[in-house]
């Protein structure tokens, strides 16, 4: 059994589409969905301007690389079937266009959206995993709603400078890095830290932050680690192969 993520037999295009076809279905099996809505997009592979997605109107749970669609900034499908939800356009590509970076996942995940209702809602680091979030999350202070112009995608963009993840207050989450097992397993770890904080919250205690020199030891790098710079695709391989077996078809 392989534990890599990678098929080196696959051409890098349809990589990418089983990926985000697997990505859709785990946030399914973790609970981080809400059916048809939110998205997630990838920068299609040998481009800067073509962005893969799944077409509006079919569950994440039924997503499969071959329905993978391509748009670009304008709305435009390139390649596949179905159209493009107006959110992803508007948000997603100036993002993708303006930070370069070439995965964009965006949810209404429940713990995570908990956090973002409350009037102090930034991410206390306060156990371990939380500590690895230090300095990487931009905070969206004002909900504008829905999002129906590419000027939208531009502000927040603009507001993710050199952050990985932006906390959206009334709304929900945004992860925007370089490569889909490190996206996806970003929103997984950040749902369960943000559970761990509220249920801790609810207790009426007080929090314990960690302390920074902590914090900056946890963050570096240890160079006795053997997986070091591995760890996002070794944790997303074994996903897939969870999906292997519980809700097959992402490939096909």
């Amino acid at each position: 059994m392989s534990i890599h993520a990678i098929d080196s037999n696959l051409d890098p295009v349809t990589q990418a589409k089983i990926d985000l076809a697997a990505s859709l279905r785990l946030a399914v099996y973790h609970e981080l969905e809400e059916g048809i809505d939110n998205h997630f997009t990838v920068t299609e592979p040998g481009s800067d301007d073509r962005y893969l997605v799944l077409p509006f109107g079919l569950h994440w749970s039924e997503a499969r690389a071959s329905d993978m669609m391509s748009f670009n900034e304008a709305g435009e499908t390139l390649d596949g079937d179905g159209v493009v939800e107006l959110s992803a356009q508007c948000i997603h590509a100036p993002i993708h266009r303006i930070t370069g970076r070439r995965v964009v996942f965006h949810t209404h995940q429940n713990w995570a959206l908990a956090l973002n209702m409350l009037e102090d809602n930034r991410l206390i680091p306060a156990c371990q995993t939380s500590a690895f979030f230090e300095g990487i999350i931009a905070y969206d202070d004002h909900y504008p709603g829905t999002a129906d112009t590419l000027e939208e995608g531009e502000r927040l963009a603009q507001l993710i400078g050199d952050k990985q993840v932006v906390f959206l207050k009334n709304h929900g989450v945004l992860v925007a890095v370089d490569s889909i097992a490190r996206a996806y397993r970003m929103l997984y770890m950040l749902e369960r830290v943000c559970r761990a904080q509220i249920r801790a919250m609810s207790t009426g205690s007080r929090l314990q932050p960690i302390s920074a020199e902590v914090i900056r030891q946890v963050q570096t790098p240890d160079p006795k680690d053997r997986h070091k710079g591995e760890r996002d695709n070794l944790f997303f391989a074994a996903m897939k192969r969870l999906l292997d077996r519980e809700m097959p078809g992402y490939a096909d």
